[in-house]
This record gives structure tokens, C-alpha cells and sequence, in this order.
């Protein structure tokens, strides 16, 4: 992972390096350049909403946009001239995880909204640089809260307490919590549940990101719009300098080159309350004497102008006048007495693991099942173990694998003796496979949970009649045509789709009472029908259509299970007239033939 240079050593440089960024990357991604476009009245924090008030102190420092040149590494302005940014960015891998989570998911639920998973990225950096430095964990917690300054007036907003100190631990005045800094009375209006625990918490990066993917797509904001773009992070952060980090960071993640680091790996964690962070403390490297805090060993040559010996212990010399003792053979050599090496760990009481949940589990390929995997661990007397290292591992080729796209996961169980594994999102193949849950380093039983992948059902993106003969019949008779239906996707017929048919009037939508109709196995009349599904050539021929006496125009009306209408045009023909014309004349009134 590249360095990046601190935000006091990149302010100076801050407007140049964003506007080569928007210039360079804005075709790329296919977005205009954001102008200032939005006012107060758009993106302005609402009394209830304040969100873009000043509540912390983001980390503006941009992306570096030194240019790469293989050639001329190493050497002075070496590079090709470009502006393309360095895009060697690492994010940790829960926390990638969990922004092209948020993004998969918000691409169901706000679909006009077209928000990428680079943009929550670009919020998560600022406000917390991917919560790097608070001890990540998989499950997307951190072992040290999130939080921003107290929000009392001054140089931030004046917020007194919204959530009783729930989620900011404050009951006098709120603070901007979690990952991407969420107000707790804006968490209370876009909270999300990201990874299907049932909580919506803005201290999990999983649910932080899906809520900042719901903030910024409220008002239905379409973020390939430059404007609606604009305006959504500043919605966030009422601050020109804010948008232009946030959406610089955006871009560097688009350009592709983004590489993912650990989650422990050792960082500074930027403190959104302004306060001077500390260090986390790190383990000695060889060589480094305990407490002095250095890593460089001692030197063999002395400093010049210093000749400072090192003391040397005198080697003690044999008393040639004391017999050295002969080892009693006929006596063991005692034992030292056995201390516990600090460096093993101890046991761990654990001797089961309890399932809580479900033992079966079933979806659809491509789909996240519904809970997550939990167990608690228990000891002899069943209360419970906190500590345990918990083993949690996907068996089977289906493709199944946990958020974070792994098959293998391990979490400590909590003070309740819990542990939790993070959602297993199901793989494109139908199958079966075991979520293996383990102690580590116990021969315990496992815990299996049965897991099965069903198919995911065919889908049609079109449906439309065979032919374009007329569809028309005589009062009292059948329709000479049948109607044959063809689903298709892309083009590819797709059997399996099922439809209905219904009789309305020509718009299509009025249902009628007279007019064609079908028949039930009893033969009575009906105009409505399940018409089942189609055939392996994706194609389903519908019952045969009648007409009653009623003439004029009609329509049926053909719907598939997923929501492909298709409507046709049937007439039935008016009667012809049977009654011949009468050659005698009409009796004039007296009786005589009218002339």
C-alpha cells in the first residue's frame, strides 16, 4: 500500500491535484465534471436532517497524482508527463466488502439511483480512512468506537442529544458516529441493515455503508446526473473542499488499479473529533531492544570520536585444587520445576458449541440467505466462554461464499459467549453445501448447518405472439387462428415461463362480461386462465378462444410471472342479416295492394 502524503502536506496542492482528477478521470466514468450547481434550497441540511452541518474534522488529503512511468522509477520527475492519478490505494478487504455490498444492494432496492460502489468508498476515506487504525474486525465491527467531537456550537453545529446516548454513548449532546460519521438523528431516517444481522448499526461498516448509500440517493437522486451528484455529497458535508476530496478519491478507486490490504493492518486512525491521534502500540521487530524503541542492532564498531569499551564479565578459572564432581549415575538428574510459557496461550474452558438458529438453510443462487451463521460457546457447567476463537468454513462448490468473498472466517466469541459469521451470499450453481462451524485448536464437535442453493428461476425479458395473422371470428364460433406465445431473453427462447390470460375490453385493462371466452375442463365459459409454461422451445400455445354474440373489439391480455404484459386485438364479426326481403307489396289500409 502506497503512502500517502498527510492532509497538512497536500492542502497546497489540493485544488491543482482535484481538478486534474474530475478533468482526466470524468469520461472515464461517464459523469460531467460537478459544477456548483446546487443551492441552498437543494442540498441545504434540514432542521430535522443535519447531516451537513460541521460535526467533525474530515481527512481531506487527496489522492497522489505523481504519474507512473516504469521506465523512470526512481528517478527525479520521473514519470510520463500525464495526469492520471496513482490508484494504488489499498482499502481493507471488510471494508471493500462492505461498500460493494451496499452498492449490490441499493442497485435492488433504489434502482434510479445508480449510485457506485467507488462513492461510498470516497466517504468511508474521509471520514474515517475505512475505519483503518480502530481495529476493523470481519464481521465489519471495531474494536474502538468511531466517534466525532461533541457536537456543543462553536466550530461545529449545535446538536443536542437525539438518540439518549445509544449509539453515541452522549445523553447531553449528540457526536457523528461510526465509519462514515453518521449524526444519530440522520442514522434514525436512513439506518440500514447491511448485513442482515436484523440491527441497523452506524458503528458496523456493512450497515454505515448501505445507510450512506440511502442518504445520498434520497430525494430520487440519479448519481449519473453531475448535478444530482453535487448535490448528494454536499448533502453530507455542506464544504466545496469536502466534495472535491470526497469525489477525488471516487475517481482514483475507478481508475481500477485499487489494491485491498488486511484488516489489522497497523495504520494512524484519523480522529474525526480533531483530537491528535495516538499510535497503536506494535510488536518489537528482531532486533529491537524492549523500551527503547529502537530497531536497530548494536553496532560491533564504536561511533567515531567515541571509544566507550563494552564491559566484559571475567571468565571465571578452575580451582585446580578442587576436584571437579563426577555425576552420580545412580541418581537422576532432577527436573526443573515446569512454569507456564507466556507465550502458549491458555486453554480455553470450552467444551461445546451451542447452534442459535436455524439448522437448515435455503435460497436462491445468487441470493443472501437469511440469517447469519451464530453459535455461543459453552463450558462444562454451560455458561458462557468469551475469547473462544471460532472457526466458521463453507464446504461444498456451489460458490457460496461470506460477504467479503471468502469461505473461511474466524470470530471470537463475545462477553455472551457469542460469535457471529458474517452473511453468506449464495453462489450462481444449485447445490448443496455444510457451513462447518469449529473451535480452534479443540477437538470438539462441530456445528454443521445443512445449507441448499436452489436454482434461480428462468426469466423472460420479452414475451410476443407467433405470426401477425388477424385474430378474428363469426358470433357463436371459435377463433380459426390459435395463439402461440414465444419468452425470450436476449433473444433466447426461455422455457419455463409461466403466464396468464385474461379477456378485457380494448384498453386492455377493463375486464368485460360478454365477449370471447374460454373454457374451463367443465366446459364452462371463462376469461381468465392460467395458461401454465412455456415449452424447452420457450413457446406455450393458449386455449382455443370463442366468441359469443356479442360483437366489436376486444383485447387478451397475457402476463408471465415476471412481469412481462403483452396485449393482443381480437374482433368478433357482426352478424350477417337471414331474413330475405318480401316481393308482395304492403296492404294498404283498406286491404287493397299499395301500387
Amino acid at each position: 500500500m502506497k503512502i500517502l502524503r498527510t492532509r497538512a502536506a497536500s492542502v497546497s496542492r489540493q485544488g491543482l491535484c482535484t481538478a486534474l482528477l474530475v478533468a482526466s478521470l470524468t469520461a472515464a466514468v461517464g459523469v460531467s465534471p460537478p459544477h456548483n450547481t446546487a443551492g441552498a434550497d437543494d442540498s441545504s441540511p434540514r432542521p430535522s436532517d443535519p447531516q451537513g452541518k460541521p460535526h467533525g474534522v474530515p481527512n481531506l488529503a487527496l489522492p497522489d497524482l505523481a504519474p507512473k512511468n516504469p521506465g523512470n522509477a526512481g528517478k527525479p520527475g520521473g514519470g510520463t508527463g500525464g495526469d492520471s492519478p496513482d490508484g494504488n490505494t489499498g482499502i481493507p478487504k471488510t471494508a471493500l466488502a462492505a461498500y460493494q455490498n451496499a452498492a449490490r444492494l441499493a442497485a435492488t432496492q433504489l434502482p434510479g439511483c445508480h449510485i457506485p460502489w467507488e462513492l461510498i468508498a470516497g466517504i468511508g476515506r474521509v471520514e474515517s480512512v475505512h475505519a483503518g487504525g480502530y481495529g476493523l474486525r470481519s464481521d465489519g465491527s471495531t474494536e474502538k468506537p468511531i466517534r466525532g467531537p461533541r457536537l456543543t456550537g462553536g466550530q461545529f453545529a449545535e446538536i443536542r442529544d437525539t438518540d439518549k446516548g445509544r449509539w453515541d454513548g452522549d445523553t447531553e449532546y449528540d457526536r457523528a458516529v461510526g465509519p462514515t460519521q453518521f449524526i444519530p438523528s440522520t442514522w434514525e431516517m436512513s439506518g440500514a441493515d447491511g448485513n442482515g444481522d436484523g440491527i441497523k448499526d452506524p458503528n458496523n461498516i456493512f450497515d454505515a455503508a448501505l445507510g450512506t448509500a440511502h442518504y445520498l440517493c434520497a430525494n430520487n437522486r440519479d448519481l449519473n446526473s453531475s448535478a444530482d451528484l453535487d448535490k448528494a455529497v454536499l448533502s453530507y458535508n455542506q464544504s466545496r473542499e469536502y466534495v472535491n476530496a470526497v469525489l477525488a478519491w471516487m475517481r482514483t478507486y475507478q481508475s481500477g488499479n485499487v489494491g485491498t490490504v488486511p484488516d489489522n493492518t497497523p495504520t494512524t486512525p484519523h480522529d474525526p473529533s480533531g483530537d491528535t491521534p495516538g499510535t497503536r502500540p506494535t510488536t518489537p521487530s528482531p532486533g529491537t531492544t524492549p523500551g527503547t524503541g529502537s530497531s536497530t542492532p548494536p553496532s560491533s564498531k564504536p561511533s567515531p570520536g567515541k571509544q566507550t569499551p563494552t564491559p566484559q564479565k571475567p571468565t571465571p578459572k578452575p580451582d585446580p585444587q578442587k576436584p571437579t564432581p563426577k555425576p552420580d549415575p545412580q541418581k537422576p538428574t532432577p527436573k526443573p520445576d515446569p512454569k507456564p510459557d507466556p507465550t502458549k496461550p491458555t486453554p480455553s474452558p470450552v467444551t461445546r458449541l451451542e447452534r442459535i438458529g436455524a439448522a437448515e438453510w435455503e435460497t436462491t443462487a445468487g441470493e443472501t440467505f437469511a440469517e447469519p451463521a451464530r453459535v455461543r460457546a459453552l463450558d462444562k457447567a454451560g455458561k458462557p466462554v468469551a475469547g473462544t476463537r471460532v472457526r466458521f468454513e463453507i464446504i461444498g462448490k456451489t460458490g457460496a461464499r461470506f460477504l467479503g468473498n471468502t469461505t473461511k472466517v474466524t470470530v471470537p466469541t463475545a462477553k455472551d459467549g457469542r460469535a457471529a459469521a458474517p452473511r453468506v451470499l449464495a453462489g450462481d450453481q444449485a447445490g448443496q453445501f455444510t457451513l462447518r462451524i469449529t473451535v480452534e485448536g479443540k477437538d470438539l464437535a462441530p456445528v454443521d448447518i445443512n445449507a441448499t442453493v436452489k436454482a434461480a428461476p428462468a426469466h423472460a425479458d420479452k414475451i410476443a405472439r407467433v405470426g401477425n395473422e388477424r385474430l378474428e371470428a363469426d358470433p357463436n364460433s371459435a377463433f380459426k387462428r390459435k395463439i402461440v406465445i414465444q419468452a425470450s431473453n436476449g433473444g433466447k427462447a426461455m422455457p419455463g415461463i409461466g403466464m396468464t390470460a385474461t379477456v378485457a375490453a380494448t384498453d386492455g385493462e377493463s375486464t368485460v362480461k360478454a365477449g370471447p371466452y374460454f373454457k374451463d375442463e367443465n366446459g364452462k365459459h371463462v376469461r381468465e386462465v392460467d395458461l401454465g409454461k412455456t415449452g424447452k422451445d420457450g413457446r406455450l400455445t393458449l386455449p382455443e378462444l370463442f366468441a359469443d354474440n356479442k360483437p366489436g373489439g376486444f383485447t387478451i391480455r397475457i402476463v408471465s410471472t415476471d412481469g412481462q404484459v403483452l396485449i393482443l386485438h381480437v374482433i368478433v364479426l357482426a352478424a350477417e342479416s337471414t331474413q330475405q326481403p318480401s316481393t308482395t307489396p304492403p296492404a294498404t289500409p283498406s286491404g287493397t295492394p299499395k301500387a
